[in-house]
């Protein structure tokens, strides 16, 4: 049986010019939700999106279940 995963929608704001967004907005995107829903990042992967300002991004060991709790967990 494969490992749970869960795929989030986001929309991010990019605060630098087109060229550098790309690699620096997916990869914070991945440490900012590490971060705020306490999963290692190795767990966090940009899978779509990677120069668009909406991406999605999959957490790995998560299903949809804990993904939500860790969510509203975060807002709290």
């Amino acid at each position: 049986m494969a490992a749970p995963a869960t795929r989030l929608r986001v929309r991010v704001s990019p605060g630098a010019r087109r060229a550098q967004v790309a690699g620096r907005l997916g990869e914070a995107v991945c440490r900012l939700l590490a971060e705020t829903l306490s999963v290692p990042r190795r767990q966090v992967a940009l899978v779509a999106g990677h120069g668009a300002r909406d991406k999605v991004v999959e957490l790995a060991g998560v299903d949809a279940r804990e993904a939500e709790r860790l969510l509203e967990g975060a807002s709290a």
